[in-house]
């Protein structure tokens, strides 16, 4: 190789490493500015009657004891919903489906509701519960965030089963296992760190959605904890006391967004923990 063709790709590959780590740097500047302006502006409105009052009417102090509570209960239903669902399609499209015509369409439409705006969901469970039921409700609520999660939670099952290496799954044939134990005994226990960090990170996805509560669970100023009703939130809390005149509600907003900031960090955080490979460190 010439010398000059040689210093031409040496220049190519500085450029472009230059401009990637150019382009990692500028996002990451935009994510600790959000993280700064947010823990700032939140700690000046943070206190203990944060987590343990409801919501205030205006000029009145108060907390989003009512909103943390609702939204614990709506994400939680949502996952309970979600990840048998999820994980179950996961596995049907990983190890049963694999190419067959069923699969192929299923994987098909869930990219696309992977990429669909989380208003869809709203609207679609709008019409098919809320319209019915004649009133908003938490339970309205949860299934519009399970169908947020579920394209999560089963594209990453997918991914992580097809991951496994089939000598595993003949050498546990030849034994004389029956292929539901094969996956579930062999398949799962290799590929339980990878789905484990899906079911996470769709969590940390739903817990910070307020467009598809809109149409469905609403918001609650009380304190409430019945499903059948319309579920205070902390997403749409935060909405509605940014929207407001009042600077006392938001300095309240400011507090919600940091709490829900630093849950959805943590999460995200502690799924790297928990998924970490051990053996990178030592190589």
């Amino acid at each position: 190789m010439s010398s000059s063709r040689y210093k031409i790709r040496l220049f190519k590959d500085r450029l472009f490493s230059a401009f990637a780590v150019l382009s990692a740097l500028i996002g990451l500047s935009f994510l600790l500015l959000i993280l700064f302006q947010v823990c700032h502006e939140g700690l000046q409105a943070l206190s203990f009657d944060t987590f343990t009052k409801t919501t205030p009417p205006p000029g009145e102090k108060g907390g989003l004891a009512n909103a943390m509570v609702g939204s614990f209960l709506l994400s939680g239903l949502a996952m309970l919903l979600s990840v048998p669902l999820g994980v179950m399609a996961g596995v049907y499209l990983a190890e049963f489906g694999r190419n067959g015509k069923l699969a192929m369409v299923v994987a098909f439409l869930n990219d696309i509701l992977l990429s669909a705006p989380s208003i869809c969901f709203g609207l679609f469970v709008y019409e098919i519960i809320v319209l019915p039921t004649h009133g908003f409700s938490g339970y309205a609520g949860a299934v519009a965030l399970a169908f947020i999660a579920i394209p999560v939670i089963l594209q990453t099952t997918r991914d992580m089963l097809t991951l496994v290496p089939d000598p595993l799954r003949e050498a546990a044939s030849a034994l004389g296992a029956p292929r539901w134990k094969v996956v579930f005994t062999v398949c799962f226990r290799v590929a339980k760190g990878g789905i484990m960090t899906g079911i996470l990170l769709s969590f940390a996805r739903i817990a910070g959605e307020t467009a598809p509560l809109l149409f469905t669970a609403l918001n609650n100023r009380f304190w409430n904890v019945s499903m059948a009703e319309p579920m205070p939130n902390l997403p749409m809390t935060i909405y509605q006391l940014a929207l407001s005149p009042y600077p006392d509600w938001h300095e309240l907003a400011w507090a919600g967004a940091m709490v829900i900031t630093l849950t959805v960090l943590s999460i995200n955080v502690l799924t790297r923990f928990l998924t970490r490979d051990p053996s990178v460190n030592r190589i």
